[in-house]
Parts: C-alpha cells; structure tokens; sequence
C-alpha cells in the first residue's frame, strides 16, 4: 500500500505530540524493558489505522496503549508460568520473585487500591485526561467514570491516611530507645 506525504506527517505531528505522554502512560503500567515496545505498538496500530483516528487521538492513543499492556501482561503472565514449570524440573524450591517496592507515601497508597482505581486516578492525575477522556480510554459511559473517579478519591484518601500511619509507626520503632524527662534529657 503506498501512503501519501499528507498522511505521513499527520503521523509524525501525532507521534511528535503524544509519544511522550503514550511513554509515561507506559512507563506506570509495565517493566522498564518493555516501554517502548508498548510505545511502538501502539504507534504501529496507529499507523495501521490511521484513518480510524478521531479528532481528539489521545483518548484513542491511550485506548490502544490499555490494550497492548493488556496484551504483554497476559504475554508475560504465560511466559512466566513456562519458565515456573521449566525451573520446576531442575529446582526443588522456587524462589520468590523480587517484589519491586515504590517509596513515597502516594505510592503507597495506590499500591493499597485495586486495578480500577488505580487507573481511574492515574488517568486523569499523571496523564492529565478529563474525566470525559479517560472514560473514552477504558470504554466505558463518562458519567460511570466520573463516579468511579469519585469512589477512587475516596478510597485514596483512606489509603494516603493509612499509609502515613505506618509510616509514621515504622519512624518510630527506628527511633533509639531513650527515656527523656519532662526537660527532654536523657533519664
């Protein structure tokens, strides 16, 4: 199929304009390593479908992006089930996969909320989408987004609260273990 020099840079302006926005949405959602092959399939189908595109591409962009995360993280999840039985011949026991902990008390706190939440936050927070958008984005009505949206807050705030409690409990244990007086010397 032979493309025309209007509809090639109508993909380089897309590409130039969203490509770091479709990256950070990546980079939230998958390893490191596998960025920018999110980042390149989702121009690759851009580019396949260039003329389904709407006016407003970055809705449809980060749709696409939803859907190859999907796509790698089911790759993923039977790469690894392979790899667990293969090890499982050679291996009496497997060890445990290294669990990647993120610092900061917001991250702590939407580690604490489900899947849905944690989108419908992001969305809207890092990837800087209206409530209309990021519904077009996960495909469903915006009035239902918007209530989700509203219940994730909610559910945030908690987790925010209970995340700094704990953070709040562990400075305290780390804490050497002095006695003061009511002058605040040592007893």
């Amino acid at each position: 199929m032979q493309y025309t020099n209007s509809e090639r840079e109508r993909f380089e302006r897309l590409f130039r304009t969203h490509h770091l926005t479709v990256h950070a949405f990546a980079r939230r959602r998958v390893t490191a390593e596998a960025v920018d092959d999110v980042v390149s399939e989702t121009f690759t189908v851009a580019w396949r479908r260039l003329d389904d595109i709407p006016d407003d591409p970055l809705p449809w962009l980060l749709g696409v992006a939803r859907n190859v995360v999907g796509t790698a993280r089911r790759g993923e999840a039977r790469r690894l089930r392979l790899q667990s039985r293969a090890q499982a011949d050679y291996q009496s026991s497997a060890e445990e996969p290294e669990v990647n902990l993120q610092s900061g008390l917001v991250n702590a706190a939407l580690e604490r909320l489900n899947e849905r939440d944690r989108e419908a936050l992001t969305l809207v927070g890092w990837d800087g989408l209206t409530p209309t958008e990021a519904a077009a984005v996960i495909g469903i009505p915006a009035n239902r987004f918007r209530v989700r949206l509203h219940r994730a807050g909610r559910r945030l705030r908690w987790a925010l609260n209970a995340a700094e409690e704990e953070a709040d409990a562990s400075a305290q244990q780390e804490l050497p273990g002095h006695d003061f007086n009511s002058q605040g010397a040592v007893a």
